[in-house]
C-alpha cells in the first residue's frame, strides 16, 4: 500500500474567500481548537471530534483548480493542533508558487518557543501569521483580516530574517 497521504480533520472549506487574508484565497478551516475564546465566530470548530478526514493531496488538488487564487489560508479551529499535515500542505502550496496565511490563537512567541518539530515546520512554511486569541472586549469590525485589536499580522519572511517580529504592511 505504501505511505498513506497525511490526513487532516477539516471543518469546512471556502474555495474563494476574500476575507481570510490578501487576495482571493482557498481557506481551510480545521476541526479542533483548545482556546475556547468567548465570542468566537467559529465555535463549531472547537470539538476535536467531528469534521471530515481529508487527504492533503486531495485538498491540494482542489486548491490547484482555481487559477485566481493568491494562496491558501489555514484557519479553524487551531491549525497548530494539526501542524504536521498542514506543514505538508503548505509546502505543496509553496511549490505552486502561492502563499500561505495561518490564523492561530497562540501568540507568535508561544509558537516560536515550542519544541514540537511539526509546529516549527508549519511556522517555517507560513508567509503571513495572524496571531493571538480573539478577545471580545477588543473586537473591531474595521480591522483588516482579524477580529480583535490584540491580534497581529506578522510578516514571517521578514520576521525570520530579522529575528524579531515584523508586522505585515499591505
Amino acid at each position: 500500500m505504501g505511505m498513506s497521504a497525511a490526513k487532516l480533520q477539516v471543518a469546512g472549506i471556502e474555495s474563494e474567500s476574500i476575507v481570510d487574508g490578501p487576495g482571493i484565497r482557498f481557506a481551510v478551516f480545521v476541526q479542533g481548537c483548545p482556546h475556547n475564546c468567548p465570542g468566537c465566530h467559529n465555535p463549531g470548530t472547537h470539538p476535536f471530534q467531528g469534521g471530515s478526514a481529508m487527504d492533503i493531496e486531495d485538498l491540494f488538488a482542489q486548491f490547484k483548480r482555481s487559477p485566481l487564487l493568491k494562496g491558501i489560508t489555514l484557519s479553524g479551529g487551531e491549525p497548530f493542533c494539526q501542524a504536521g499535515p498542514l506543514a505538508e500542505l503548505a509546502r505543496l502550496v509553496h511549490s505552486a508558487c502561492k502563499d500561505v496565511v495561518v490564523y492561530t490563537g497562540y501568540t507568535y512567541e508561544e509558537l516560536a518557543a515550542s519544541e514540537d518539530p511539526a509546529v516549527q515546520s508549519l511556522l517555517s512554511e507560513t508567509d503571513l501569521l495572524i496571531d493571538g486569541p480573539f478577545i471580545e472586549e477588543q473586537k473591531d469590525l474595521d480591522l483588516l483580516f482579524r477580529g480583535s485589536e490584540n491580534q497581529r499580522l506578522i510578516d514571517m519572511k521578514r520576521t525570520r530574517a530579522r529575528g524579531q517580529v515584523v508586522l505585515w504592511q499591505q
